[in-house]
């Protein structure tokens, strides 16, 4: 008997990998011939360090980060998108986003705003962060805007994003760069408020296109059946048509793999990001996102669009 393919992700309390959940407790990989099984690797490097190790089959995670593991792209490939723009978010404790938030302007762009603060960020998703800093013209060491991790850090299976948004609820961060389901776990709770959301058009517009969720996998493992790549991108396909037409499939996904509070809220973040839920790998987003790791010292030179995706 063959073993499943393993897909890991780094934060599987959110919805920014959902699509890929849902895809493997709606059946739709097995309903393509791929036996896929979730495995939570933490921090989001350490996936793609998996992935050029062999320890895991596919990633579910942001599209600029294969680069640490598969310099200049070389030996991965991404298969598709999961959904569209970068995806994560600056929440503020409800105290200082009441300073912070009217500073931050109309179309919160006065990134100067967040002088003085500590955000709290996962490794690799804190490059986000810190490159819209650079691309408002903010200079993060001038206005003493710390980027740091969790203190205590993240305990062994549990979402860097939950665990971000509890620490604000106890008082103990001023704020987090975390994907929607933090976002949404600490606005419920009172404790936090969204100062920035760039997929929705706050700061540099530029920030949209920095990363994006993907699904990627080693090329050995694309070119070995190249019926794979083609079966897991038309699983996150269906995954998308489900979750836009059928409420009751986020709801059965949410019960059976979030706890109690997140399971309520998924429902509501999965209908505002549906539209942006596309496989798309456009070449605009692919030379927008190189541009963005050039920017960020993680590759030298921008590589050829089939260099970078998989292309059947």
């Amino acid at each position: 008997m063959t073993k499943p393919y393993k897909l890991a992700l780094p934060d599987l309390v959110s919805n920014s990998y959902f699509p890929a959940i849902a895809a493997v407790e709606l059946g739709l990989f097995r309903k393509h011939g791929l036996d896929v099984e979730l495995e939570m690797v933490y921090p989001a490097p350490a996936c793609y360090d998996a992935l050029r190790d062999g320890q895991v089959d596919l990633v579910a995670g942001s599209a600029h980060l294969p680069l640490l593991a598969f310099p200049g792209w070389q030996g991965s490939s991404l298969i598709c998108s999961l959904s569209q723009g970068m995806y994560w978010f600056l929440v503020l404790r409800d105290g200082v986003a009441q300073k912070v938030v009217p500073e931050l302007g109309h179309d919160r762009s006065n990134l100067e705003a967040l002088r003085g603060l500590r955000i709290v960020a996962a490794p690799g998703v804190d490059l986000g962060f810190q490159q819209l800093l650079v691309a408002a013209g903010v200079d993060a060491s001038a206005e003493d805007i710390q980027v740091i991790r969790l203190p205590g850090g993240v305990a062994k299976g549990v979402s860097f994003g939950v665990a971000a948004a509890r620490a604000m609820i106890a008082g103990d961060i001023d704020g987090f760069w975390a994907n929607g389901m933090a976002a949404a776990v600490a606005v419920d709770s009172g404790a936090g408020t969204i100062a920035l959301d760039v997929r929705r058009g706050d700061g540099p517009a530029a920030g949209f296109g920095f990363t994006q969720p993907t699904l990627a996998a080693r090329d050995d493992w694309i070119n070995a059946d190249l019926a794979r790549a083609a079966a897991a991108k038309a699983a996150i396909d269906e995954a998308h048509s489900r979750l836009t037409k059928t409420p009751a499939d986020v709801s059965q996904v949410g019960q059976s793999w979030f706890p109690e509070q997140e399971a309520r809220l998924i429902s509501g973040l999965v209908q505002r990001d549906l539209p942006y839920y596309s496989t798309s790998l456009s070449e605009n987003f692919v030379e927008s996102m190189q541009a963005f790791a050039i920017e960020l010292g993680l590759t030298e030179q921008a590589c050829a669009y089939a260099d970078v995706v998989h292309m059947p």
